[in-house]
């Protein structure tokens, strides 16, 4: 599993070029993408195309060449398997008793992530965000009480749609907007995210974009939690004091103390047992005025 460079192609490991230069095979995302990279480091290797409409299909052929040496997998970016190809290939190796070995390398999450001036204590990969609206809603409605970064990736004609979602669903929280990163325009915006929708609003968005969103606040998280506890919890019924009076009183005449009569009427009522003895006590001081 041989990570390869997100843009700038200097950003390849000596150990996936000496990988690369020693597999039997190599099994690319696109070849014609791969092949640029070899070509750039000299590298002769036989090369097959592994996507998304093929990728089953190749399983068999993937095998049959590990038999006789290494085969290498390649994404047209980053490691491969995260938010591309590789998986069911990944776990097709290891059925079959084949050694799967990562080669770490630049990865556009992580990139994002670290630059991004935002907790990197915890985070949440989403990976490329719904096509639909409804469905990006319904994605970060599900996370927005998450107090983790968030990460995810989105294609240039659908961001504007995007930023809209995320305000109306997780609010006006921090965000980076990366862009093209290592390549020779990157950009990384910063800011909240309405700054990012004004921001597109008057610039077309071109190229790959990867965002980071901040997690809920704490703060807000503690709100929300004890908005949703008191929603859940009704109101309690206030006391009715007359009634607890006359059981108190009878159970005074049975001879009953007040912390034992407090505890028999707040389970016969479900009054605090601390409000029922207040009564209790008001009892006696009526007594003794009489």
């Amino acid at each position: 599993m041989v990570s390869t460079p997100i843009g700038n192609l200097e950003d390849i490991t000596l150990r996936a070029l000496r990988v690369l230069r020693d597999s039997t095979l190599i099994a690319a995302e696109d070849t014609r993408h791969t092949r640029r990279l070899l070509n750039h480091y000299d590298i002769v290797v036989p090369c097959i195309s592994y996507h998304e409409h093929n990728k089953l299909r190749r399983l068999d052929d993937i095998l049959s060449a590990l038999a006789n040496g290494d085969v290498a997998l390649v994404s047209d970016a980053g490691a491969p398997a995260l938010s591309d190809p590789g998986f069911e290939l990944v776990n097709a190796c290891i059925a079959a008793g084949f050694p799967v070995t990562p080669i770490p390398g630049p990865s556009a999450p992580i990139a994002a992530l670290t630059t991004s001036g935002l907790s990197t204590d915890r985070f949440l990969y989403v990976g490329f965000l719904p096509r639909r609206s409804g469905d990006r809603r319904a994605l970060f409605e599900n996370i927005a009480n998450l107090a983790v970064t968030l990460v995810c990736f989105e294609t240039p004609h659908r961001l504007r749609g995007a930023l809209n979602d995320i305000h109306a669903t997780l609010g006006d929280r921090q965000i980076a907007v990366a862009n093209d990163l290592t390549k020779r325009f990157e950009t990384i915006l910063r800011g909240t995210v309405s700054q990012m929708i004004e921001r597109f609003a008057a610039t077309q968005p071109r190229g790959e974009f990867t965002l980071v969103i901040a997690g809920q606040p704490i703060e807000q998280r503690r709100r929300r939690d004890q908005q949703r506890i008191a929603e859940a919890e009704p109101p309690a019924a206030p006391l009715d004091e007359a009634t607890i009076a006359r059981r108190l009183t009878e159970l005074r005449d049975q001879g009953f103390g007040g912390s034992a009569a407090a505890r028999i009427v707040a389970s016969e009522t479900d009054a605090p047992k601390s409000a029922v003895y207040q009564i209790w006590l008001r009892l006696d001081d009526a007594t003794q005025d009489d």
